[in-house]
């Protein structure tokens, strides 16, 4: 509105394209922050905030127990971790009992858990219903070869001693395979006895919570062998105490198993590896992946670390996360396959 003789002067009308581009000046500032803030929760890091438990589903003593503790005197010692690291024994159900407490805690990557092969082969037998997709792999840390072991008052002196009781009557030799059967130490021991003539499926193998106990019971002469990963019967050949049969690595191992022949050396063409690995609950964040493998990633390489997978003739097979979940799937097909071939595929 206007009064007659005031002069009203009218502020000039900018260009459109003038305003828009002074508008543009003005929230692109607040457009950079915006977009910063996004992509920074988008790479959030993450890093433990309280103790992180490394789950182990045998009893103490065996193989996957001696891994752990380990992984935890070497994420201390190291300071890979600023949290304290804790080792907790979940045996029972051939680790079923230490998978199921592991899922209790999805999405949660304080908690990590030692596998071996029984992850996949309990699925293949039918022994349990949980796949390697219902865990989130971390890392695989090492490949071991199965060794067929006895006590040094055997009658059994090497692998042809064997052989030859096998296919007279299988089911006239005593094996403790540790914790669960379908396994390699079970399949190494199998596919033996099928070269040798005899039926895989009427073997007789007593089952124990560990690897620590079935030694036990082998040098207490209450099982005939153990079928066990290589390193586990390691200080008792080095005491005299027992003898290695047969191992099934492509070629001899080192240390005080150079001298121990390989089955295929032996006639007898097997070749079966157990592997570890580390796994963490289904739901795992990228972020909290990305964490551990950085982690596992340094520690792999230190010098304590290589001399461990040398004192235990363990091989050296490290691969991070998205590595390891393609080889669940290529071993998956393979142990399937050497399962069906013994029987025991479901």
């Amino acid at each position: 509105m206007t009064h007659p003789g005031i002069a009203v002067e009218q502020a000039p009308r900018l260009p459109r394209q003038r305003w828009q581009a002074g508008r543009l000046r003005y929230l692109l500032p607040m457009m950079i922050v915006s977009v910063a803030v996004d992509h920074g929760h988008a790479n959030a890091q993450w890093k433990p905030e309280k103790n992180v438990e490394i789950i182990v589903g045998t009893g103490a003593g065996g193989g996957q127990d001696k891994t752990a503790r380990t992984l935890n005197r070497l994420l201390v010692d190291k300071r890979l971790v600023e949290v304290p690291v804790t080792v907790v024994n979940k045996p029972g159900g051939g680790g079923a009992v230490g998978w199921s407490y592991l899922n209790q805690h999805a999405g949660d990557g304080h908690y990590l858990e030692i596998a071996n092969t029984t992850l996949l082969t309990n699925q293949i037998i039918g022994h349990s219903a949980l796949s390697y997709n219902d865990v989130t792999p971390i890392a695989m840390l090492l490949s071991e070869s199965v060794a067929l072991s006895v006590r040094q008052e055997s009658p059994l002196r090497n692998g042809k001693d064997l052989v030859e009781r096998l296919k007279k009557d299988v089911s006239s030799v005593s094996a403790s395979i540790g914790s669960s059967v379908g396994g390699p130490n079970h399949i190494a021991f199998a596919l033996i006895a099928k070269a040798a003539g005899g039926d895989p499926r009427k073997l007789k193998t007593v089952v124990f919570q560990g690897g620590g106990e079935a030694i036990t019971a082998t040098l207490g002469g209450h099982v005939d062998l153990i079928s066990s990963a290589a390193n586990n019967v390691l200080p008792f050949i080095a005491a005299g105490k027992m003898r290695v049969l047969g191992i099934s690595a492509p070629q001899r191992l080192g240390g005080v198993l150079a001298n121990v022949p390989t089955w295929k050396e032996q006639g007898i063409d097997v070749h079966i590896t157990n592997w570890r690995m580390l796994a963490g609950p289904k739901g795992m964040t990228a972020p909290q992946i990305a964490y551990w493998d950085s982690v596992f990633a340094k520690l792999t390489k230190t010098d304590e670390w290589k001399k461990e997978l040398d004192t235990n003739v363990f091989e050296n097979t490290y691969m991070s996360s998205d590595g390891s979940r393609r080889y669940l799937k290529s071993e998956f097909d393979q142990f399937r396959a050497a399962l069906a071939e013994v029987g025991l595929a479901k």
